[in-house]
């Protein structure tokens, strides 16, 4: 082999090596990043438990064409053979023969004119369910994008979290080697380069745990929106990332009562427990239909006639149906649907209540989370200018390591704190808006 020949092997090996391994670069170009609006939209057109609840909307559909049918003539056909074991019969005095074997063909039409109200009152029920459906999915709706806003500031408040742990790190080790240093020249006890080395230590061990938690909330964003769990994400920071809100608890009340599925819900409960009371009251009514019927009949299977039957026998026939003592059943079941009314009414208040509270407790919690931004934030400097001030002492030998350690743990405390408040408070938005009905 010429050594020409074996350059351009191992060019092409090196070549093909390169071709297999990953390709860090486009790797990171396929990372979604999410804009809240855009995360909010697609686990409403993907996520699995939403696209099931939406399929309810075509149960709900079909319940109500199957109770339409109630209003329309049934069609039918039946064909029927007896056979006699004694062909006489005895009719006012005199004797005769009948056919032992005996053929009948049926078919018949019946129309339904009046039944109480119950096929008006079963299609007014149905027409209710689609509404009950719509507004079910509405709440699902709601609940869903609070999820979506929930997940997708955890990652946010997850990856400031990292940052935070990150910079602990560096100042630990920062600590560790001045110590070190000290130590060296005699300056500084072992104890005080042990203590110091184990907080970077510590330090280290919390990074780890803060990666692996905004690893978790990144699976959490994808299964919401039905991505594969590994799938790289990111989110875009919201721009403003803290508005102050503005508004009156009474107008906030007002808002959340008159928007909110759950009242629009029971709202729809009642009209169906109206139609349920009305359906029960139907057997206090006769039933009236009208049935035509065309029958042939004979003693042979292709029911042709015979000197024992008629061959047609057209008929016209209006049926007036009335069970007009059944022992208080009726009575019984208005009753009840009465007393399912008079629950549903006491819901609703009970339901009131709960959201007017609800309500409070989200705008006590925006209102907290506002108050925490700036304080936090002021915090923060603080703890700055303090790690700085006990640097300084610290290196001038007028304080101790563990001075150093405490204000580099409130400045990580401080950080922490203030990034927190920023996305608590946007959750904290995120569920007044879900307690007003809006998402």
């Amino acid at each position: 082999m010429t050594w020409k020949r074996l350059r351009v092997m191992v060019v092409v090996s090196i070549f093909l090596c390169l071709a297999i391994l990953p390709d860090h670069g486009v790797a990171r170009e396929l990372k979604k990043v999410y804009a809240l609006r855009e995360a909010v939209s697609e686990a409403l057109a993907n996520n699995p438990d939403f696209r099931a609840k939406m399929e309810e909307i075509e149960q709900a559909m079909q319940v109500k064409n199957q109770a339409r049918t109630g209003f329309f003539p049934k069609l039918g056909t039946e064909y029927n053979y007896t056979r006699l074991e004694n062909t006489k019969r005895n009719f006012g005095g005199f004797t005769t023969d009948v056919s032992a074997d005996n053929y009948s063909w049926r078919t018949f039409l019946r129309q339904p004119l009046f039944q109480g109200f119950e096929i008006l009152s079963q299609y007014e029920l149905a027409k209710l369910g689609i509404d009950q459906t719509e507004t079910e999915i509405q709440l699902a709706k709601l609940d869903l994008a609070l999820e979506v806003k929930t997940a997708y500031f955890n990652i946010l408040i997850a990856d400031v979290a990292v940052d935070v742990a990150e910079k602990d790190v560096t100042a630990r080790k920062s600590n560790a080697d001045v110590v070190r240093s000290f130590y060296k020249v005699g300056m500084k006890p072992i104890n005080e380069l042990l203590q110091a080395e184990v907080e970077w230590a510590n330090a280290q061990q919390e990074l780890v745990r803060t990666q692996n938690i905004t690893r978790l909330a990144r699976s959490i964003f994808n299964k919401i929106l039905n991505r594969p769990v590994n799938a790289p994400v990111d989110v875009k920071v919201p721009d403003p990332i803290w508005e102050p809100v503005t508004g009156e608890l009474d107008e906030y009340l007002e808002k959340a009562l008159m928007n909110r599925p759950e009242m629009k819900l029971i709202n729809i409960n009642m009209d169906q427990a109206d139609q349920s009371i009305r359906l029960a009251k139907s057997d206090y009514y006769p039933e009236v239909s009208f049935v035509g019927e065309y029958e042939k009949q004979g003693d042979t299977p292709d029911v042709s006639g015979s000197r024992f039957h008629q061959a047609r026998d057209p008929k016209a026939i209006v049926l007036f149906t009335w069970t007009f003592w059944e022992w208080g059943k009726t009575r019984y079941a208005v009753k009840e649907q009465e007393s399912v009314k008079k629950q549903l009414m006491e819901r609703k208040v009970s339901l009131e209540n709960n959201i007017s509270l609800q309500v409070k407790e989200e705008l006590l919690a925006l209102n907290t989370a506002e108050k925490n931004i700036p304080t936090t934030r002021t915090a923060v400097k603080q703890a700055e200018e303090n790690l700085r001030v006990e640097e300084e002492r610290y290196k001038a030998q007028v304080t101790t390591i563990t001075e150093v350690l405490l204000a580099t743990t409130r400045l990580t405390d401080a950080r922490r704190n203030y990034y927190g408040a920023l996305y608590q408070h946007n959750i904290a938005k995120a569920r007044l808006l879900r307690a007003l009905g809006e998402y």
